[in-house]
């Protein structure tokens, strides 16, 4: 007789309330800006392109569309046990994503109202969307008995400072790369229903839509911003913020690769399409995009991959804290020098592409 297998066991802080995964390097972050500076910025440059992309905020095309239908309401116990856990991950992982993006925008939209009334309302709309989105998202995992404290973690996870043009990459990529994967899932799920193993994947079609209108957004107020597009630095901040961004996903999904193979995704093919399709995207406002098709770029990243899952033996051994630290050192360095190696990799210069529209 096969026995069903264990349910994993995840720390809370109180009962059905599961504790926030511990912040490392490639968790997700929350972010605060400088709101003086981003009240008193000028968009007339592009503002009729952010008035109708405005219009299409209060448009709310999704408004009646995360509504849970009858599939929810079922038992989920014969999710085995690794599965279980990596889904419940991956449900944490993109609810405190969106849930940060939804505290970031709110209080912009707070904080610039009386001088900046176009782009208040556009961030307050796109919190809107992100709570709609986090809420979705912290439901689906009560059905694994389990939730977020949203409040717990507004109050106790650390926020990093960027300037407002270091918000304007990092935003810009984090909503069009949201998209190819939500639409990515979506399309191989629609070819593949059977590895649909939770219901939340049929409603990643409409919901990605909500991602590449927020992307749209910040692309139309850099392009209000030429400065921040236009010179060397804009350049060098483009390539850094391409290549976190990339490389924070890959590590991130190939550790949990049994996750996309549970819904008969290839983790490396998967992101493979998602990085290709999001750098083709930035090309419409960066500057420069990362010559991904380049062998180099995959081969280092795997060194990195192989670097972490040494950083993850340490952790998950009895050594000492302390000398765990100085065991660690080594690894750090490898995978700094990488991304230094992928940083210096000569980039796309997408204003002398021919037909790149701009």
């Amino acid at each position: 007789m096969v026995q069903a297998a264990e349910k994993p066991v995840f720390e809370e802080i109180r009962p059905g309330i599961k504790a926030p995964a511990k912040e490392t390097i490639l968790t997700p972050r929350f972010y605060t800006t400088d709101f003086d500076e981003m009240e008193k910025m000028d968009i007339s440059v592009n503002e009729a392109e952010l008035r109708a992309i405005l219009e299409e905020f209060r448009a709310d095309y999704n408004r009646h569309h995360f509504v849970r239908d009858a599939e929810f309401e079922q038992s989920w116990d014969h999710l085995d046990g690794e599965t279980r856990r990596l889904f419940v991950e991956f449900l944490e992982r993109s609810c405190t994503a969106e849930f940060s993006g939804f505290l970031l925008y709110k209080e912009l939209g707070r904080r610039i109202k009386k001088k900046n009334p176009v782009l208040a309302e556009c961030f307050n709309l796109m919190s809107r969307d992100e709570a709609r989105h986090a809420g979705f998202l912290n439901k689906a995992m009560s059905d694994f008995n389990l939730a977020l404290d949203l409040g717990f973690l507004t109050k106790n996870h650390k926020y990093t400072f960027f300037k407002p043009k270091f918000i304007f990459y990092a935003t810009y990529l984090s909503e069009k790369i949201g998209y190819w994967r939500y639409i990515t899932i979506y399309r191989h799920l629609e070819a593949h229903p059977e590895n649909r193993i939770y219901p939340i994947f049929r409603f990643f079609e409409n919901w990605c839509q909500d991602e590449n209108r927020h992307g749209d957004f910040f692309d139309a107020v850099m392009r209000a911003q030429p400065q921040i597009l236009n010179d060397l630095k804009a350049r060098l901040w483009c390539r850094f913020f391409l290549l976190s961004v990339f490389v924070t996903m890959y590590l991130n999904d190939v550790q949990r690769a049994d996750f996309y193979a549970s819904i008969g995704l290839n983790a490396r093919e998967y992101d493979k399409l998602v990085i290709d399709k999001t750098n083709e995207t930035a090309g419409r406002v960066f500057p420069i995009i990362l010559d991904v098709q380049n062998p180099e770029f995959y081969r280092r990243l795997e060194v990195c991959v192989k670097t972490n899952e040494k950083l993850t033996e340490i952790v998950k051994s009895k050594t000492p804290k302390f000398l765990q630290s100085i065991q660690k050192l080594p690894h750090y360095i490898s995978n700094g020098w990488q991304f230094l190696r992928l940083y210096l990799m000569k980039p796309i210069n997408v204003t002398h592409l021919e037909g790149t529209v701009r």
